[in-house]
């Protein structure tokens, strides 16, 4: 349940606020407005989560962290061009705030994982904290996962400032959301190749050995 639920607040965080720019210029506003609008919604559902939830996880504060530098972004005065390129900035932020988190105590990619795999890899029965504190291997596959998606959402963010200056702006937002899915399967078939061959997905592997 907690991934569905997971997957349908970033699903929101992304589409509405494209489907209210069109619907904001089709009714005849700016660019501008129509930009500095819809990115209201992402902060909207970031409150609302905190309400209800009353407490952040490390994944809620990377999420909410996001969310919050997003819409300082588009509140500073600019061009339409500028808040067309919102999210090649905000995405570059997350790349680099990423690869920060790659020797932390927990890079920012295994909270991520965590949700989604916890309990359906590894040694059964063993949570990820008892995986964490006492192997290594394990530790080092979240850390060179971390690399390889901070790595690509930089690559993302330029090809994202580059549309927002040299693309038709009523372009710009519908490209958007196809490449955070571009993004997001790309990375996925990277790292999954990388966790097959680090041994992740079997129980008996060297990884699992302390």
């Amino acid at each position: 349940m907690n991934r569905l639920r997971h997957g349908a607040i970033i699903a929101f965080d992304i589409g509405a606020p494209i489907a209210l720019y069109y619907v904001l210029r089709a009714a005849g506003l700016s660019v501008y407005l129509s930009l500095l609008i819809s990115a209201v919604l992402p902060v909207l559902s970031t409150l609302v989560q905190i309400v209800r939830g009353r407490k952040l996880d490390q994944l809620g504060i990377f999420m909410a962290g996001i969310t919050i530098l997003s819409a300082g972004v588009a509140t500073i005065s600019g061009s339409d061009r500028f808040l067309l390129a919102k999210d090649g900035w905000v995405t570059a932020v997350t790349g680099l705030w990423m690869l920060s988190t790659t020797r932390s105590d927990r890079p920012i990619v295994y909270h991520f994982a965590r949700v989604l795999l916890e309990g359906r890899i590894g040694p059964k029965g063993e949570s990820w904290a008892s995986m964490w504190d006492r192997l290594p291997r394990f530790r080092r596959v979240w850390r060179v996962a971390c690399v390889i998606w901070g790595v690509a959402t930089l690559l993302d963010a330029g090809v994202r400032v580059a549309m927002a200056y040299t693309l038709p702006v009523n372009v710009v937002p519908a490209l958007n959301g196809v490449q955070y899915l571009v993004l997001f399967l790309l990375l996925q078939i990277a790292t999954n190749i990388y966790y097959f061959r680090a041994g992740l997905f079997n129980p008996q592997s060297a990884l699992y050995q302390a």
